[in-house]
């Protein structure tokens, strides 16, 4: 097996991206591969006659600040990182810069959402998974509301 070359790794600046960014690099060191952490974002930008709008240019400024500072602190535990920020939809342009960057694979979080915030929220893993052009590994970020992981569930009467 050649292994990985080049992972690409989507986050949402959620607390267990961590958890998405440590399964990444200890894959990525296996291979010795690139990784690219990527933020897509989407704001639809408004403007409306009493002058409320959502100025995008701060929005970009901010999520590159905040990405760059992730990026620097990864890089302290593996130097073979980079970063990219898009304005879009998130899943399309993470399958955009899959493709753009040539990446063999992408690590990637599942909320595990389920019912109404599934329904109204959608799943970007999913649709990373079924469209992508390169292997998908997610990891469960699924947390509780007091921010612990949760445990797995089991069936009634299993042990």
């Amino acid at each position: 097996m050649a292994g990985f070359k080049h992972v690409l790794v989507p986050i949402d600046f959620e607390e267990t991206s961590g958890d998405v960014i440590d399964a990444a690099i200890t894959m990525a060191g296996k291979f010795d591969a690139k990784v690219t952490l990527v933020h897509a974002f989407f704001i639809q930008p408004l403007a409306y006659a009493n002058g409320f709008y959502v100025p995008i240019e701060d929005v970009l400024r901010e999520a590159r600040a905040v990405l760059d500072k992730l990026a620097d602190d990864v890089r302290q535990r593996y130097p073979k990182v980079d970063a990219v920020l898009a304005h879009g939809e998130p899943w399309s342009e993470i399958l955009n810069a899959a493709k753009g960057l040539n990446v063999d694979l992408i690590v990637m979080g599942t909320h595990g959402r389920r019912g109404l915030s599934r329904a109204f929220l959608g799943s970007i893993a999913e649709r990373v998974v079924r469209l992508s052009p390169v292997p998908v590994l997610t990891v469960s970020t699924r947390t509780t509301k007091k921010d612990e992981k949760t445990r797995p569930v089991t069936a009634p009467g299993a042990t």
